[in-house]
């Protein structure tokens, strides 16, 4: 292996890890990229896939309440430390690409924000069952190096998911994998099932 080349975490649901350059250094800028399939379903007529709507979300927390969100119909937090690239309609063809990304400034990012908690729902209404290869993951915006990733298993009756936690420990910044099942069509209905997270 390359020197300085770093390997990704594959995490399990709560594990958490600290955001730290390969070689020391705190990270200055992060990219949580989601991405997602629609599983195909059996019919009468051989396999088919239905387009899923899957919207990714970032809650920002100060001292546990939610201060300022970003959403697709809301892509830069009020002060400019965290940007959605925008909304994707259908998901992943297979790529494995992310189908949606929000980038963290973490040094923008306003003191008095201490949690930033990513969430995932489908505002289509579908369930989990009818996705596939869903996952979250952790980039180093500076070099383009995937940190960590975090994929959901099996399908499930609900239609949404607390993906992940960015929050600051001492100086830095640790990402907690929370792979949470919730339901709701928008981050706003997600919020009892966050709250226990923070």
């Amino acid at each position: 292996m390359e020197r300085g080349q770093r390997v990704t975490v594959n995490m399990t649901k709560g594990q958490a890890i600290s955001l730290e350059k390969q070689g020391g250094g705190t990270l200055t800028a992060v990219r949580m990229g989601l991405g997602w399939q629609a599983a195909p379903r059996r019919g009468l007529f051989g396999s088919r896939t239905r387009e899923i709507d899957l919207d990714a979300s970032a809650v920002l927390f100060a001292d546990k309440q939610p201060v300022d969100v970003v959403f697709f119909r809301h892509l830069v937090s009020d002060d400019g430390s965290v940007r959605h690239t925008g909304d994707n309609l259908v998901g992943g063809v297979g790529q494995g690409g992310d189908d949606e990304a929000i980038l963290v400034d973490l040094q923008r990012v306003p003191v008095h924000i201490d949690q930033i908690v990513f969430t995932v729902n489908s505002f289509t209404g579908q369930t989990f069952q009818e996705v596939q290869n869903a996952f979250c993951r952790l980039v180093d915006e500076t070099t383009g190096q995937e940190m960590a990733r975090y994929t959901l298993d099996g399908g499930g009756q609900y239609t949404a998911q607390i993906m992940a936690k960015v929050h600051r420990a001492g100086a830095g910044w640790k990402m907690t994998a929370l792979g949470n099942p919730a339901n709701g069509r928008t981050f706003q209905d997600l919020m009892p099932a966050i709250l226990p997270h923070l």
